[in-house]
């Protein structure tokens, strides 16, 4: 076989395998639909059994709203292959993102997959020709792999600049929260107004402070409600925060002095991780500097001396 007759082979088995798991995509979908006309119609039918004819709607179905509202397929999430396609990892990094809901693990889901199968048909209509048969095969595969891990790339770089941002808010977030405490605020109020009059300081905690209190209002307790907030951006220092709070929360007393000590731990701490960084900074500073001001001093300090020799043994030469 020829490296034509073999290409084609291979996008004709590719084509024929995004067909079928097309078709299969296809005909859950359509029998997940079937299924809720079928339960819709059931429960229509109890309804008008039951129900007076001066309650019913104006169009003669309390439920045509819910049944003609297009429904986004979040039931791939749960299958097999979604399962699969969207892991564990990867929507824990959507939830360090912000993006904290199915839609956007459908969103992902369909990037993902598109990509994956994008990028090598792509390649095999317009560059396949340039190349052999194993380079074909072998770039195929490079650009299956990069289009299946470039949007979990790009969620973890914006989940490390989110955990880097919660670094730095967490001292601002301590000190406000001991000065409302020190006004006289409860524990609760205080979580309130920090998750809504400086939500344009605390950007990241400040989210993650409006879906506790939500949680909170709508039954969970306090320990519950703040488990998101301790354990998704892998803080140590946010994880002792949070379970400083819930024993507050659940034995009461005085909350001031423990916040000063743990603001000045925490800074002690950031102190120490910038001593850090500008150790790191002076070694990586060295090999700059030898490249560049070296040459430049080299040329300061040894040139005249260099001038003089090339003039005496110019001299010598006459």
């Amino acid at each position: 076989m020829t490296s034509t007759q073999i290409a084609t082979l291979s996008l004709g088995l590719l084509a024929l395998g995004m067909l079928l798991i097309a078709g299969l995509l296809i005909g859950r979908e359509v029998q997940r639909a079937r299924r809720g006309e079928v339960l819709g119609r059931a429960i229509r039918h109890g309804t008008e059994d039951i129900a007076a004819p001066a309650v019913a709607t104006t169009d003669g179905d309390p439920f045509g709203a819910t049944r003609n509202e297009t429904e986004l397929p979040f039931h791939w999430l749960d299958s097999r292959l979604g399962r699969a396609l969207v892991a564990d990892e990867d929507r824990k990094l959507i939830d360090q993102c912000g993006f904290s809901s199915l839609r956007a693990q459908l969103i992902f889901l369909v990037i993902r997959t598109t990509l994956a199968a994008l990028l090598p048909l792509l390649f095999f209509i317009g560059w396949s020709k340039n190349f052999t048969v194993g380079e074909d095969l072998a770039i195929g595969m490079a650009a299956f792999v990069f289009g299946f891990m470039a949007p979990k790339w790009v969620l973890s770089r914006m989940a490390a600049s989110r955990r880097e941002r919660v670094s730095q808010e967490l001292p601002l977030f301590v000190d406000l929260l001991r000065l409302l405490q020190g006004v006289g605020l409860s524990l609760d109020q205080s979580l309130q107004i920090m998750a809504t009059d400086f939500s344009h300081v605390l950007r990241v905690l400040s989210y993650e402070l409006a879906i506790a209190n939500r949680q909170y209002a709508q039954g969970r307790t306090r320990e519950h409600s703040l488990l998101r907030l301790a354990t998704l951006h892998d803080s140590e220092n946010l994880t002792g925060l949070v379970a400083l709070l819930v024993q507050v929360d659940k034995h009461g007393g005085a909350v001031q002095e423990p916040l000063r000590q743990y603001s000045d731990r925490l800074r002690e701490h950031r102190r120490s991780e910038l001593k850090e960084r500008i150790g790191k900074i002076t070694v990586k500073m060295t090999g700059v500097m030898v490249v560049t001001l070296l040459p430049a001093l080299v040329i300061i300090t040894a040139g005249p001396g260099f001038l003089a020799v090339f003039r005496s043994l110019g001299a010598l030469a006459k």
